[in-house]
């Protein structure tokens, strides 16, 4: 009767830690995705000289319309960027947002 009992315990503990380890790696699959798509730079880049200010807006991190139109107009005052880098020389434009969107940015 003892052995039974531990038998069952011992399956149930088991079963438990399968169905954690099984829901941890749910839970981790969507981030793990996002992170592969974010770092994919042939897919989703936008150009930076070309884009409107709504598709800008759209597609950076941290970049509103209001920024988004600073940089078309920097862009139509200045002619085209010939580096992404170059998107530090916009008002309001710093180099934390130039890195963070780096792989969603062409020329």
């Amino acid at each position: 009767m003892v052995k039974h009992t531990f038998q069952v315990l011992f399956f149930s503990l088991a079963l438990a830690g399968t169905v954690a380890t099984s829901s941890l790696a749910a839970a981790e699959s969507p981030s793990e995705t996002q992170a592969t798509q974010v770092s994919s730079p042939a897919e989703g880049q936008i150009s930076i000289n070309e884009a409107t200010a709504e598709e800008l807006a759209a597609a950076m991190n941290g970049i509103g319309l209001k920024k988004a139109q600073s940089i078309v107009s920097y862009r139509e005052q200045y002619g085209p960027f010939t580096a992404i880098d170059q998107l530090k020389e916009v008002p309001g434009i710093g180099s934390a947002l130039v890195e963070r969107n780096s792989v969603r940015l062409k020329l």
